[in-house]
């Protein structure tokens, strides 16, 4: 019992001390500076590009569509297909065609021998007229016979061509080089005059459209390095939808000789190479233009804290951070360009700047971005 009282006073001291020692380091954790890393403001020597919503169209689109009134006997090609020029593509059922042209041929054919045997009435009456046997006035009379069927020999030529026409649209073929789209109908489907079937892309070369603002137009057509003598052509690059680089690059120059009046902006068109095929009709991207060009002063958007529309960096003093407005420009990757606020050799902190405030001191540790 006295071994156990003895022990009290002796436990009592030992949380004391214990207790000191803890607040002791507490103490010391707290007044420890903070290691953050500090890296200075990056220089680039590169070339900044603007962006813009691009429509990309091929150079030539065209819809097929049947010019007569029948129903779809063949299909000669695949969806997607490449066709050439002249290839046959689609035919319709040509009985009732032939048959026409096979009459109107007859026709032209009796027209034909009707002015023949004028000819020959015409020769027997001139020897006729010649011996006094008949009157000059008979001869006119054929005259007059021979053009009324000369006139229904090109009447008969005409609708002949005509059928000849009609015949030969049974057969749909390729205008140009191109790769065919959807088709919509099936072989046996009844098609009316004017039924599309399908369309034709020539994907060769692709035209992108874009639209720029009125002083963006007077800074291209006053740049002194556009050859204004070729339509002010600038050279662009075309970002995919996915958001991959286009590997070709293309000429831009303005098409459009007025603005629009409800956007005020005016379009471009900048033709792209493609001989991959990635490009389609119809697509999307976006047009990059180059604006910038040069050394310039970037930090990492690590560095940046954005505060209502309002971007910040904090900079070293000493073993001080000062939360330091800036303006910012156009980001390239993980970078902002500094516009202005920031002196080109500043110290600032690199990462982690959401646990620091304005003021703090602590212990900086250089590090490259």
């Amino acid at each position: 019992m006295k071994n156990n009282l003895l022990l009290l006073p002796l436990l009592g001291w030992a949380a004391l001390a214990a207790s000191c020692t803890a607040n002791s380091n507490e103490k010391t954790a707290v007044m420890e500076p903070k290691l953050v890393p500090v890296t200075q403001l990056t220089h680039m020597d590169t070339v900044i590009y603007k962006e813009y919503i691009a429509d990309i169209q091929s150079q030539r689109n065209v819809e097929l569509r049947s010019r007569l009134t029948g129903f779809l006997h063949k299909i000669y090609v695949d969806e997607g297909a490449h066709v050439r020029k002249g290839q046959v593509l689609f035919s319709l059922m040509d009985d009732e065609y032939k048959a026409d042209f096979a009459q109107a041929q007859a026709l032209l054919n009796s027209a034909q021998a009707e002015v023949k045997k004028v000819e020959l009435e015409m020769e027997r009456t001139k020897k006729l007229v010649d011996k006094n046997i008949v009157s000059q006035s008979e001869y006119e009379l054929l005259r007059v016979q021979l053009r009324a069927a000369q006139a229904k020999v090109k009447e008969a030529e005409a609708v002949l061509n005509q059928n000849r026409t009609k015949l030969a649209n049974t057969q749909i073929r390729a205008p140009f080089d191109g790769r065919i789209d959807r088709i919509l109908l099936k072989e046996g489907s009844l098609l009316e005059e004017g039924s599309l079937i399908t369309s034709i892309s020539d994907l060769a070369h692709v035209n992108v459209y874009f639209d720029i603002s009125e002083p963006e137009y007077l800074a291209i057509v006053t740049d002194p390095t556009i050859n204004k003598a070729a339509r002010f052509k600038k050279e662009v690059q075309l970002i995919l939808a996915n958001g991959q680089l286009y590997p070709h690059t293309g000429q831009a120059e303005i098409v459009e000789s007025e603005f629009e009046a409800s956007t005020g902006s005016i379009s471009l068109r900048a033709k792209f190479p493609n001989p991959e095929g990635i490009l389609k009709h119809g697509a999307t991207g976006r047009i990059g233009v180059p604006t910038q060009t040069g050394n310039l002063v970037m930090v990492h958007q690590k560095s940046v804290v954005e505060i209502q529309d309002k971007a910040y960096v904090y900079t070293l003093y000493g073993d001080t951070v000062r939360m330091t407005p800036f303006k910012n420009g156009q980001r390239v990757g993980h970078y902002y360009i500094v516009e202005n606020g920031l002196p080109k050799d500043a110290k600032i902190v690199y990462e982690g700047v959401k646990s620091l405030r304005d003021g703090m001191i602590v212990k900086p540790k250089l590090v490259n971005n």
